[in-house]
């Protein structure tokens, strides 16, 4: 079982702030204190220090907060996993997908794997890539698909597919002289989705290879809603940058049209990550390679 110590320190792991995880914990800020402070003599070594007056992980309580993360985690999944055995009940499963890679490439193949097995009950959690990876360190999720960057040295991954990020307008735009490269799009209205988005991470890496940025286009909005900028663009606000995936159905009727470029292809990984170093790591590679990835 866990132990009480534990939960305070993955608690300040995850708030950075003394106050805030005792308020979390519903007990005193001395009592946190005093919970880090039995940690660094077990484990002898400082788990936090102050830098300019900000709260940081020395790398021994970065090291302890990676392992113990994945136990707490574990430990969840095995009570679980054994109150399904002693029930009867469902075994529980969440899982966190980013929205545009959730919906038009995970979604279809996840509903499949999840009708071969009954004895899984899902629970599906959205958001950006920087939220997801926030559930998954706080073990409120087990695992999830995401397109967005990530620290793959401190996950367990797979790389579910490789996604092209393609230039979308209205079926009968006109652009004043015909676009080769990226900067002859800057006279148009770029839309795009919200900061801390997948898409947004991609197109703007993307564009920071070339020495461009977002701010060059002429006029940009912001539309947290995939399905809105694709009828944004599809009556001529403006153009948008959207993985081929998501516009497919749009491009085959005639609704949508890809604006070719010159330059290599944007492209971006969608991975399937969770906590390194999990006894359960065969069930996620199980889930995993019954996915289909082409």
């Amino acid at each position: 079982m866990q132990d009480f110590r534990v939960e305070t320190f993955l608690t300040v792991c995850r708030t950075m702030n003394y106050t805030r995880a005792a308020e979390e914990l519903n007990i005193t800020q001395p009592a946190v204190s005093q919970h880090i402070a039995h940690l660094e003599r077990a484990y002898g070594t400082p788990l936090f220090v102050y830098r300019n007056k900000k709260l940081q992980l020395t790398d021994a309580g970065a090291l302890l907060r990676d392992a113990l993360a994945t136990m707490a985690h574990d430990e969840h999944l095995l009570r679980e996993r054994v109150r399904s055995a002693v029930t009867g009940a469902r075994v529980e499963l969440a899982v966190g997908m980013t929205l545009t890679a959730g919906e038009y490439l995970v979604a279809p193949p996840l509903a499949d794997y999840l009708r071969r097995h009954p004895e899984l009950n899902a629970t599906v959690r959205s958001g950006g890539t920087g939220e997801l990876l926030a559930l998954l360190d706080a073990g409120k999720i087990d695992c999830a698909f995401v397109e967005g960057f990530f620290d793959k040295s401190a996950y367990a991954w797979d790389l579910f597919r490789t996604e092209r990020l393609v230039c979308v307008c209205a079926a009968d735009h006109e652009f004043a002289t015909q676009p080769v490269r990226v900067e002859d799009l800057f006279g148009e209205r770029l839309i795009m989705r919200e900061t801390g988005s997948g898409t947004r991470a991609v197109l703007e890496h993307a564009l920071a290879a070339q020495n461009l940025t977002v701010d060059g286009f002429a006029h940009t909005s912001v539309v947290e809603s995939l399905d809105v900028i694709k009828i944004f663009v599809e009556h001529d606000l403006g153009i948008s940058f959207l993985y081929e995936a998501a516009v497919a159905r749009e491009l085959a009727a005639g609704t949508l049209r890809a604006v070719k470029l010159e330059g290599p292809a944007i492209e971006h990984d969608i991975a399937f990550i969770r906590l390194k170093n999990s006894i359960f790591e065969c069930d996620f590679q199980a889930l995993f390679n019954e996915l289909p990835t082409g």
